[in-house]
């Protein structure tokens, strides 16, 4: 399927189907002008380039079903590539596992990293509309971020994305997504994601 969209159709088509959230701002330029600044003053910053910030976000879909089913790579490929607004990878084994029929170098999985332009649109969408679509939701706990200062969080389907529509999928499929900061330091990851915006538990 993928092999047939030519250079920069999928593109186009993806921010085709994301006309509706272009109303949203610039959020790099929110986190230039105003969550820069504040995170240089407060953790005694000088250099700019070292202020804290995200640098890549990663979403993992796990594909064990593939073995079994041919067609399932390409179904999570295509929802992923519309969350993403970018067209994902297929990850394949790095090692045989006999017990799940898993041999070294089969597809079992779909991977999407973004960067620049494509993650700030990405990290405004999840603060701003996916999060607050859970019901009850009261927060993420702080136990997500590992000592290098990066958020993992797991989803455990793909609809809770608005360009997924329920009647249009095949199965629910969990999802990871990991925010990779350059604080190396799990305080000052934390403190960067809550001047994103991101809540976390009291």
């Amino acid at each position: 399927m993928w092999k047939k969209v030519k250079k920069g159709e999928f593109v186009k088509s993806a921010r085709t189907k994301f006309k509706k959230f272009n109303n949203m701002s610039d959020f790099k330029a929110f986190y230039e002008k105003e969550i820069k600044k504040k995170l240089m003053d407060e953790l005694k910053v000088k250099n700019p380039m070292a202020a804290p910030r995200v640098e890549k976000i990663v979403i993992n879909v796990g594909a064990g079903e593939a073995v079994s089913n041919k067609g399932a790579l390409e179904k999570i490929q295509e929802q992923i590539g519309w969350i993403a607004n970018q067209k994902p990878v297929i990850t394949k084994a790095r090692s045989s596992v006999s017990a799940f029929k898993i041999r070294k170098g089969l597809p079992i999985g779909v991977k999407v990293t973004l960067r620049g332009k494509n993650m700030y649109f990405f990290l405004e969408k999840l603060i701003k509309i996916v999060l607050p679509r859970f019901r009850d939701f009261r927060g993420i706990s702080d136990q997500n971020i590992d000592t290098h200062g990066n958020l993992n969080m797991g989803f455990n389907e793909q609809t809770i994305f608005p360009e997924i529509e329920y009647d249009k999928i095949d199965k629910m499929r969990g999802l990871q997504i990991t925010l990779v900061t350059n604080t190396r330091d799990r305080e000052k990851g934390k403190k960067l994601f809550e001047k994103l915006g991101i809540p976390f538990k009291a």
